[in-house]
């Protein structure tokens, strides 16, 4: 009985749990309040979150139906002048993808992070897009990487992804930028002296058709949580070159268990009548 009773609560919690995992896309608009990003990237919310502008200097969003297009002020005002410095340098119009929902939280797909206002998807596919085509451009992502070889496919990159990637790099407030290990190589290979940059540069599974660009916390967020700062060096040695050697099939795949929300969070769930 006593194991029964351990296992019906065990249940209850995970439900509940799971649940929460997709109440934060029926949240259509920010919640009212000063911006502050709330918890860690893959476990948090926002307070006070903003749309960015569907069309900007040096920029457009895409797949804004959606309604992925929230960030903490700084999210917003780093894309901004991201297509600005992208532009002046001659980099074709930059489409920014998914950002974060209008409160934040965990997505039911797609992402495990994005919960926070401060990360953002930007394509290796330039813009510009027509209205309706961008609003939801299916099937139109450019796979900058040869699966088969885990390559770069030349024929699709040039000067402009690298300038692209390096001019996101290059302010301050980036903690880090996720793309592919075999981008990450070509990175490597192409960026010349200046390579300070390419420390921010980290290599992670999928990202061959966009970059994610991942803002560190506002000095003023008290309740917002940094990831562990990334590695010194450029990142270019062998951890790199790791990520190609075969992997050894797990015979027990681990289950997923998700994080219970920061307290704030769960209230904002509460006030929305959806915890």
């Amino acid at each position: 009985m006593k194991l029964l009773k351990t296992l019906l609560v065990s249940s209850l919690a995970f439900t509940s749990t799971a649940l929460n995992a997709t109440q934060w896309e029926k949240i259509k608009t920010p919640v009212q309040g000063k911006a502050q990003p709330i918890g860690g990237y893959s476990n948090g919310c926002i307070i006070g979150a903003q749309p960015l502008a569907l069309k900007g200097e040096g920029y457009q969003v895409i797949r804004s139906a959606r309604n992925r297009y929230y960030g903490h002020p700084q999210l917003l005002d780093y894309l901004t002048n991201l297509g600005k410095k992208t532009k002046a340098a001659g980099v074709p119009t930059i489409l920014i993808g998914d950002m974060g929902m209008p409160a934040g939280g965990r997505f039911s797909s797609g992402h495990a992070s994005h919960q926070t206002g401060l990360d953002a998807d930007i394509w290796f596919k330039f813009g510009p897009m027509d209205d309706e085509t961008a609003r939801n451009p299916a099937g139109l992502a450019t796979i900058m990487v040869n699966r088969s070889t885990e390559r770069v496919d030349d024929s699709l990159w040039n000067q402009h992804h690298t300038d692209l990637v390096k001019l996101a790099a290059t302010d301050h407030r980036v903690d880090r930028i996720f793309v592919n290990p075999a981008i990450k190589v070509k990175l490597c290979q192409t960026a010349g002296s200046d390579r300070a940059w390419l420390r921010k540069i980290r290599p992670w599974y999928g990202h061959d058709s966009h970059f994610h660009v991942r803002l560190t916390c506002p000095a003023d967020a008290a309740s917002c949580e940094n990831q562990a700062p990334v590695p010194a060096g450029d990142g270019c040695g062998e951890e790199l070159y790791s990520w190609f050697e075969p992997k050894e099939a797990s015979s027990t795949p681990k289950a997923k268990v998700l994080p219970t929300p920061p307290v704030q969070c769960q209230m904002i769930l509460s006030e929305q009548g959806l915890n």
